[in-house]
C-alpha cells in the first residue's frame, strides 16, 4: 500500500444462499482509497451496495477477495484482534433510529463504543459525550434523553457522534441522507464534510443520490448486480462518462435549467434490475443497454484501465 493508502480492496465477493440457489450479492469489487478520501458509492435499488459497505468492515463475511485497512489483511483476523480493529472503522446508517438503543439514552449510545473499547474512566467518557454532542451541533442536555425523543436529523447527528467517538481512520457512510428532509440533508452532509477536513477521515458514501455523491466524493464507483462497472476520479465519471449505465445515471438528475435552451432530456432506464439470482449472460446490462450486441450478449466485459485511475467494464468503451 502507498504511503496514505488506507484501504485496498481486492476482488471483494459475498453470496447468499436463497433457497437452495445462489445470489452474487458482491462480485470481485476492487478499489483503494486514501485518507481524507471519499468515495462515492452509486447504483440502483439492489445493486449491491450496502452489501459492499457491511463485507469491506466484515459486519458480513466475505466468501473471496481481500480487504486490506491500514495495511492489515482483515481477513486473518481473529475475533478480538478484529474488535480492536474495529476501533477504527466505523459505520453512520441510514436509520439513525434503528441505529440506535432506543433503551438507552442519547448519551449512553455515544458513550457505549467507549465503554467496548475501555477508553477512560466514567469522569473522562462523560465529557467526550459532551465534546461530541457539541462538535456535531447538539446541546450537552440531549445526553439525558432518548432517541425516539429527537428529530430525524438530530438522530442522524447522534449516530455521527457515536460514530466518530473513537476517532477511526474509515466511516462508512451507509445512505445517511436519504431518509431526512431535503432542508436537513445539507446540514449533514456539512457536518461530514466538517469532521472529514478535521479527523482527516476516509469516507465511503453510499448513495443511489448522484447530486449529493457529485458533491461530496472524490472517486465515484458505479455498481449493477453487484459489479463495480466504472470507477474513477468524480469529474472523470460525471464529465466523461463511459459505461452506458453510468450515463443514464447522470441524465437522470434531475437539474433546473438556466434557460430554455439548457433544457436536458430526462432518461430513464428500461425495464427493471435482473434477479441477481438468475443473472443475465455476458455483460448483465445488456438487456437494458441501448448500445448492446451480440458480443454483450455471450462474452462478459472485462474491466479495463482508461487512463487517469479510470475503469470500466464494457466492451465499447473508448
Amino acid at each position: 500500500m502507498s504511503a496514505n493508502e488506507i484501504l485496498k480492496v481486492e476482488s471483494l465477493c459475498k453470496y447468499f444462499s436463497v433457497r437452495g440457489r445462489l445470489l452474487r450479492a458482491v462480485e470481485k469489487a476492487s478499489f483503494t482509497l486514501r485518507s481524507g478520501q471519499t468515495l462515492g458509492v452509486v447504483g440502483e435499488s439492489g445493486s449491491g451496495k450496502s452489501t459492499l459497505g457491511r463485507t469491506i468492515l466484515r459486519l458480513l463475511e466475505p466468501d473471496g477477495g481481500r480487504v486490506v485497512f491500514d495495511g492489515t489483511d482483515l481477513k486473518g483476523l481473529g475475533r478480538e484482534q478484529l474488535r480492536q480493529r474495529r476501533q477504527e472503522m466505523q459505520m453512520v446508517f441510514q436509520n439513525p433510529l434503528a441505529s440506535l438503543n432506543s433503551r438507552m439514552t442519547v448519551g449512553a449510545n455515544i458513550e457505549d463504543p467507549l465503554i467496548i473499547h475501555k477508553i477512560g474512566n466514567a469522569g473522562e467518557r462523560k465529557r467526550r459525550v459532551t465534546e461530541l454532542l457539541e462538535r456535531v451541533g447538539l446541546s450537552s442536555t440531549m445526553a439525558d434523553v432518548y432517541p425516539a425523543e429527537l428529530s430525524g436529523g438530530q438522530q442522524q447527528r447522534v449516530g455521527i457522534a457515536r460514530a466518530v467517538a473513537l476517532q477511526p481512520k474509515l466511516v462508512v457512510c451507509d445512505e445517511p441522507v436519504s431518509a431526512l428532509d431535503v432542508s436537513i440533508q445539507l446540514q449533514i452532509i456539512t457536518l461530514l464534510q466538517e469532521l472529514q477536513q478535521e479527523f482527516n477521515l476516509a469516507y465511503i458514501f453510499i448513495s443511489h443520490n448522484l447530486a449529493v455523491v457529485e458533491y461530496l466524493s472524490d472517486v465515484v464507483a458505479v455498481m449493477y448486480l453487484g459489479e463495480i462497472v466504472e470507477s474513477a476520479p468524480v469529474e472523470e465519471v460525471f464529465n466523461n462518462p463511459q459505461h452506458p449505465y453510468t450515463r443514464v445515471l447522470i441524465q437522470s438528475i434531475l437539474k433546473v435549467p438556466n434557460s430554455y435552451d439548457d433544457k436536458s432530456v430526462f432518461s430513464v432506464l428500461p425495464g427493471e434490475v435482473p434477479s441477481p439470482l438468475s443473472p443475465p449472460s455476458g455483460c448483465t446490462f445488456h438487456p437494458r443497454c441501448p448500445m448492446a450486441q451480440e458480443i454483450c450478449r455471450t462474452q462478459k466485459p472485462i474491466t479495463r484501465s482508461l487512463g487517469k485511475e479510470h475503469n470500466v467494464a464494457c466492451h465499447f468503451a473508448e
